[in-house]
Formats: structure tokens, C-alpha cells, sequence
């Protein structure tokens, strides 16, 4: 089985190399203030520089301004801008019109109906993220830790391209892979000591519980 990665929120070169010598495909920035995942632009690129060409970069963001993407664009240079706030349809297209980037839409799901936000954006996003919609009073968009019903999946046309995000770990790993079929996963907290402290001992555990769900009759650790 063949597997996009994405580890979230990375903040330190450690965590970076580790989960890219475990097989990462995809490592990602957070530029929202309020996260404690937060990076600044700056910081972020230059952690970046030991990915290029081996992991895609992704840059969050939230609702960002012009200003906002600018600086963004022009310091850390991502692959693909991942847009996790209420950005419209023709928001969508007039960023991939001025920065000419791969854009993948986050939207939050709960039930069935959130799903068909995904028609809106059909032809416009290049790839969906689909998260758990945060718990009442959390400030954060993603990264809360929290899992909506994996089962929802099947409401979705085969032909969506997507990641998976939303509260996996170790744990859950397995079961999110079995009931969604998705080939594509994002993780951040699960991979976290504490929030915004990602444990390399833990990327490596996931890693571990990853290999073990997609190669069952193989031991664990068959990802590197």
C-alpha cells in the first residue's frame, strides 16, 4: 500500500529528520498565531532546507491576508499551501492564480452534509484534507486531537483526492486505515509529548503502527 505522510507542526530539526528518515512524504508548517505549533516564516525556512527534495513542503494557514501569503511564499517556498480556514472557492482561485501552488482545502467534518462541501471546491482545490470540526471553545481549527466518524468516508465519490486528519496516533492508526482506505494521513498531536513538542520516540512508534497496518504479515518497523 502506498502512503502520503504528513507530519504537522514541526518545529525542530530532530523531529524533522526523524520523521524524514521514517519515511515521511510531506512535512508541514504552521503559520497560525494562535497554535502552539506556530512558526515564524523565517524559522521555518530554514528548517525547511534539509526536506527540499526529499519531502513535499506545506505551508498551513489560516484565513491568511495577501501580506500574509506573500511573505510566506517568498521566504519558505512550499509546495503546497494548505488553506485550513473559510477561505471561499474564488478565494482558492485567486490564490493559486498569484502564487501558482498546489493548494489543498481543509474542511472540518462532524456528518455527512459537511462532505458535500467538497463539490464547491471540486476542479479548484488539488487536494482535500478532511479534519474533525473543533470541539466547542477551542481557538484551533485543527490539531485538537479529536477524531470525527472515519465511517462518514464512505458518503464521499471514490474520485476525491484526500488526506485523512483529525486525532490519529499509534493507537487508531490501523482502524482509520482499514475503515477509510484513504492513502493519505496527516498527524501533529499524536506525535506530541506535550502540545507543540513533537517526540521523536513517538514518530518512530507511529511509523512503527503504520508499517504494521499496511504490511500485516511483515513485523512492525518495516518503514524504516
Amino acid at each position: 500500500m502506498t502512503l502520503d505522510i504528513k507530519i504537522c507542526g514541526l518545529k525542530s530539526p530532530e523531529a524533522i529528520e526523524r520523521a524524514l528518515a521514517r519515511g515521511a512524504t510531506h512535512i508541514g508548517f504552521i503559520f497560525f498565531e494562535k497554535s502552539p505549533r506556530y512558526i515564524e516564516p523565517d524559522v521555518a525556512a530554514k528548517l525547511a532546507e534539509a526536506a527540499r527534495g526529499r519531502a513535499k513542503i506545506v505551508a498551513v494557514t489560516v484565513d491568511p491576508t495577501n501580506d500574509d501569503l506573500d511573505e510566506i511564499m517568498t521566504l519558505l517556498r512550499p509546495d503546497i499551501l494548505q488553506l485550513h480556514g473559510n477561505e471561499s472557492p474564488e478565494r482558492v482561485l485567486t490564490i493559486k492564480a498569484i502564487h501558482n501552488v498546489q493548494v489543498m482545502k481543509a474542511l472540518p467534518v462532524r456528518d455527512e452534509n459537511d462532505l458535500k462541501r467538497v463539490e464547491s471546491y471540486i476542479g479548484i482545490a488539488d487536494r482535500f484534507l478532511f479534519d474533525a470540526k473543533p470541539p466547542k471553545g477551542s481557538e484551533l481549527p485543527g490539531g485538537n486531537g479529536v477524531s470525527f466518524d472515519w465511517a462518514l468516508m464512505h458518503w464521499l465519490d471514490e474520485s476525491v483526492d484526500y488526506m485523512l486528519s483529525g486525532g490519529l496516533n499509534k493507537d487508531n492508526i490501523a482502524r482509520a486505515l482499514a475503515e477509510t482506505r484513504t492513502g493519505a494521513i496527516d498527524i501533529s498531536s499524536g506525535v506530541e509529548s506535550s502540545p507543540g513538542i513533537k517526540d521523536v520516540a513517538m514518530i518512530d512508534e507511529f511509523f512503527d503502527a503504520v508499517a504494521e497496518a499496511c504490511a500485516p504479515e511483515q513485523a512492525s518497523g518495516s518503514l524504516k
